[in-house]
């Protein structure tokens, strides 16, 4: 199982942890996944580097070839627990299983996570997540429970029912999307006399989007509602439903699943492997260490993160920490200029008194393309006199942040609405 002091474990007890688990389950693969057929007898973390990658276009021919699991399942049917959907917003969705032990290190793992965000014992917590297919819901409960907190199963939908189990519970967090409180503050403006305040929340963990590392879009947060507002659930699916959250001390990531999860980044473009110091960014490529029923070797999870530190952090946890940039499948070119969503976001989040901060980019044919084409709200109490301002303001912040032309639709504020599930914020039309 998992290693108790995992979080406080200097480099050389780290490294010589993940070579034996890596042998380990090596083995396991080696006996029981038809899907890595090939792969050599030996193996170390250096020598990993020399195994090819695995996508996740792999994975969805190996499931189509062999539902529901694919090829590379490595457990028997009885031992096989639970069974998952991705949501697919990237593709078609897959199939995730899990064994008792899967199921039992995920939640371990992912309630290091949960402490680190700040989430204790006799926390009243509210899971505001999509309780389906998705590994977000029940998944992400467990995880809540193993952290020692009180959980509330509320789910998505009936945002005002919500509101009320809040103030009748007495709920001190909040687990849900960071575009969830958007929707939870209009039902308060337009169904009850409460301000967000009002409704006591001190803790808000989110995960399932990007955005938290913009500094305007989290500040406004913690004005608007009073509560400490943390990153506490960036994970992968079919990886580990959490490999990385924040403490108080940073806005950066710990990645808090080292013995159950060997991380590389590598070069997007050539593949090859790169340091793992502060100041490298490159592609986030994961291996398992701990698992049975879908094991992946060397995958590509698509995040572009940066490396932001390598020693112990004010908290006392020795993990590395990083940032993320974007997605390579949520990058887009527009004249040279490889463009990463998170970017645009940013922008439009530091420009509050003319803008809201939802938006939309709209990515018209296959690409590469000639500007950024975006349809921002317009803040709160911005008359519709001073519209054509914010999008000329918002033009001009794009091209000097990013170095891409761009075109701004500014629409009125809500426009856009207001959604209890996941965010897209690219669309792609034809």
């Amino acid at each position: 199982m998992l290693h108790p002091d995992i979080e406080t474990l200097g480099a050389a007890a780290l490294r010589t942890l993940q070579e034996e688990c890596l042998r380990d389950q090596w083995a396991y693969l080696r006996a029981r996944s038809a899907f890595y057929t090939d792969l050599p007898e030996q193996i170390s973390l250096d020598a990993l580097q020399a195994v090819p990658f695995t996508d996740k276009e792999d994975l969805r021919a190996s499931q189509a070839s062999a539902p529901p699991f694919g090829t590379y399942v490595a457990a028997r049917d009885d031992e096989i627990i639970r069974l998952h959907r991705t949501s697919g917003m990237s593709g078609r969705g897959m199939n995730l299983g899990y064994t008792a032990r899967d199921a039992a290190i995920t939640a371990a793992a992912g309630a290091r996570g949960m402490r680190a965000a700040g989430l204790r014992p006799g926390d009243r917590v509210v899971h505001c997540l999509n309780y389906q297919l998705w590994t977000g819901g029940v998944t992400d409960h467990l995880i809540l429970e193993a952290a020692g907190a009180t959980v509330v199963p509320f789910g998505t939908g009936n945002t005002r029912g919500l509101i009320d189990a809040i103030r009748e519970l007495g709920v001190t967090a909040i687990s849900c999307t960071p575009s969830y409180p958007a929707l939870l503050s209009k039902v308060l403006r337009e169904e009850t006399d409460l301000q967000p305040r009002d409704l006591g929340l001190r803790l808000a963990l989110f995960g399932g989007e990007a955005g938290l590392d913009n500094d305007a879009f989290r500040r406004g947060l913690e004005d608007t509602w009073g509560f400490a507002v943390r990153n506490a659930n960036f994970g992968l699916s079919e990886v580990l439903s959490i490999l990385g959250s924040q403490c108080e001390h940073t806005t950066d990531l710990h990645f808090n699943a080292a013995d159950t999860v060997f991380a590389e980044l590598v070069e997007p473009v050539s593949g090859e492997r790169l340091p793992l110091e502060a100041g490298t960014t490159g592609e986030l490529v994961c291996t398992h260490l701990e698992r049975e029923c879908q094991p992946l070797v060397r995958y590509r999870c698509r995040d572009v993160v940066t490396i932001t530190g390598t020693g112990p952090c004010d908290c006392g946890r020795t993990a590395f920490r990083f940032r993320v940039v974007g997605r390579t499948d949520d990058m887009f070119n527009v004249r040279g200029v490889n463009v990463f969503s998170t970017a645009v976001r940013a922008v439009v989040a530091g420009l509050p008194d003319l803008l809201s901060g939802h938006l939309r980019i709209d990515l018209r044919g296959p690409g590469p393309y000639d500007r950024i084409e975006v349809r921002a709200e317009a803040a709160p109490a911005l008359p519709a006199g001073r519209f054509a301002e914010a999008a000329a303001a918002a033009e001009d912040r794009l091209k000097r942040a990013i170095g891409a032309a761009a075109a701004v639709v500014v629409l009125p504020y809500e426009a856009l609405g207001r959604t209890d599930h996941k965010t897209s914020y690219v669309e792609r039309h034809p």
